[in-house]
């Protein structure tokens, strides 16, 4: 008896490594996938190498990857939580207190607890590099509904790298690896069914950055489609009784989750509408495609025939959700499409960036084919050339970082 219950007792705590090797090999090359191309990124600036193939990098090290926007901004949050007198004495950036309104509260709480162990700066570089794990991790397992899993582990490689705006917000201190995860992870989860869990991420990504609540319209759009024939079927009453409303309620955590943003301003700068007043911030225009017009003081070019590239890759992979009848995902892009045309600034590859991983699921026929494979190989020294240009000048004037650390 002694000996069966052993073997049964050795068999369990077999089976129970045997999940936890499966595990860490699922999770070892998304850690792969997460910390080696950003440090890749950040070694010349270690070294602080004068140049790298020919483009002269900044003499800064790290400080160069901690300057980099808007990440002091997200700093100045951490440290104040929006006291308005605080930033006042503290911090000479030529910027209106209320500009802080567009910097949500989720990245710098986490800045800030994390701040303990290492100090601001490297705690908002740590926050950034987790946030990204959780936004490759999710992509990983998001993915693998559209192709076969072999063709997963190159799916999530070319997207911890791909686009080269991508890599970059994830490589310095920035609120879009946080964001992304928690879009990706709510609508994983919204596609099953699972609505709190939806629900929960979905106000996380919404309690990081205002487009957020853009969740939370797609869902209920997506929700309303398939009901709007029996609008004309039948009766109103039946109508509305045919939503899932006893089911979905969860995501009602999305705009409750703006709301305590809002309510926060609405104590911190003594307006519930201060996020509205934060600038040149909110860089929606009427007409759209305002993007076009040189004179925009976050244009500022005429060189900008890549957006329409930008437009037709998006509209391009719309077109092939909407034809595989992917409700959720169709209208995901679609209402941040629509928003994005409005956007008058030259970063928009940003601005674009999550819908990203949308877009990856639209193209899956052309993520199992070798010909993305070579793609990805020729692409990988241009994407980090780029990326170092990049961080090396987009760096904010900092004369005084004491009130930062």
């Amino acid at each position: 008896m002694k000996a069966a219950f052993s073997l049964v007792y050795v068999s369990q705590k077999l089976y129970d490594f045997g999940k936890v090797a499966k595990r860490l090999k699922d999770i070892l090359p998304i850690l792969a996938f997460t910390i080696l191309p950003t440090l890749f990124i950040w070694i010349p600036f270690i070294l602080r190498l004068e140049s790298f193939w020919t483009i002269p990098l900044s003499q800064n090290g790290m400080g160069t990857i901690v300057a980099n926007y808007d990440g002091p901004l997200y700093l100045v949050v951490a440290k104040s939580f929006y006291n308005m007198d605080f930033i006042r004495a503290n911090y000479s950036f030529p910027l209106p207190v209320e500009y802080y309104a567009a910097h949500f509260p989720l990245l710098p709480l986490l800045i800030k607890i994390f701040s303990f162990v290492a100090g601001y700066p490297y705690s908002m570089l740590f926050v950034t590099l987790a946030s990204s794990f959780l936004a490759i991790y999710f992509f990983n397992i998001f993915i693998k509904e559209f192709i076969e899993e072999k063709s997963a582990l190159l799916a999530t490689f070319a997207f911890s790298i791909f686009p080269a705006r991508w890599l970059i917000t994830r490589s310095v201190g920035s609120a879009e690896p946080l964001f992304i995860a928690g879009t990706l992870a709510s609508v994983y989860y919204f596609r099953r069914k699972k609505y709190w869990k939806a629900g929960i991420w979905g106000a996380v990504a919404a309690f990081t950055k205002p487009p957020g609540i853009l969740l939370f319209v797609a869902y209920v759009l997506a929700i309303a489609t398939p009901q709007i024939r029996k609008l004309f079927m039948g009766s109103f009453k039946k109508w509305v009784e045919s939503f899932r409303f006893k089911k979905v309620y969860p995501i009602l955590l999305i705009p409750l989750s703006l709301l305590v943003v809002f309510v926060i301003y609405s104590f911190t700068f003594n307006d519930f509408f201060a996020y509205f007043k934060s600038g040149d911030n909110i860089h929606l225009f009427f007409p759209p495609f305002q993007i076009f017009n040189y004179s925009q003081p976050w244009v500022g070019t005429f060189w900008l025939e890549e957006v329409l590239f930008v437009y037709v890759f998006i509209l391009l992979g719309l077109i092939k959700l909407i034809q595989r009848k992917e409700i959720i995902l169709a209208w995901l892009v679609g209402i941040f499409f629509l928003s994005i045309i409005f956007v008058s600034h030259r970063d928009i590859v940003r601005y674009a960036l999550p819908i990203l991983p949308f877009l990856y699921a639209a193209y899956a026929e052309t993520l199992t084919k070798k010909e993305f494979k070579i793609l990805i190989a020729f692409l990988i020294l241009p994407i980090f050339l780029f990326s170092l240009s990049y961080i090396s000048q987009n760096v904010m004037p900092i004369s005084n970082w004491a009130p930062l650390l």
